[in-house]
């Protein structure tokens, strides 16, 4: 009797389980988009500032080891500084290759414009920040984005030295409910 009170517990459970996951799974949406991370690592209005790690001449050193960067860049709908920001990216990049060629990345999207406002990305990964195109995760979302999943992949399309300016194109793939 007691053998066949366990096997139908385990085929309840195991309807639910199946049947909360066909439900999830019918919701499930794909987003892409691209992004522009308009970035000034110096200057009087600075969105990258290094933390720790000895900067050469006035430039942040991204290639030594244990260099750590705080970042609020304004992320715009267009390539152009000067388009509408559509949400920040705040977070945090390590050096953490001996050698320099990886950088850690923690960065939250926050969305300001109206259609995702409030909502986050959050993107994690090891990139490695040499490399023209560098691709890490999305781990999570919230919001509009609530348990995304996915990938990003970040691309210097522009960069000016003389006024410590890059524009970062960001391609985002994501999956969430």
């Amino acid at each position: 009797m007691a053998t066949n009170s366990i096997k139908l517990s385990f085929i309840f459970l195991l309807t639910i389980f199946i049947t909360s996951k066909a439900i999830l799974h019918d919701q499930l949406k794909e987003t892409n988009m691209t992004l522009y991370f308009q970035d000034w690592s110096g200057g009087p209005n600075a969105t990258v500032l290094q933390i720790t790690g000895h900067q050469d001449h006035g430039l942040l050193s991204f290639a030594k080891f244990g260099s750590v960067f705080v970042t609020d860049d304004p992320i715009t709908q267009a390539f152009d500084k000067n388009s509408a920001e559509i949400a920040r990216a705040q977070g945090i990049y390590v050096t953490s290759a001996l050698d320099g060629k990886i950088s850690h990345v923690l960065i939250s999207i926050i969305f300001t414009n109206n259609e995702y406002k409030g909502s986050t990305l959050e993107i994690q990964g090891a990139s490695p920040q040499f490399e023209r195109v560098r691709e890490v995760a999305i781990v999570g979302g919230t919001g509009k984005f609530r348990l995304a999943r996915g990938y990003a992949t970040f691309e210097t399309i522009h960069f000016d030295l003389a006024i410590h300016y890059v524009v970062i194109q960001c391609n985002v793939t994501i999956l969430h409910y």
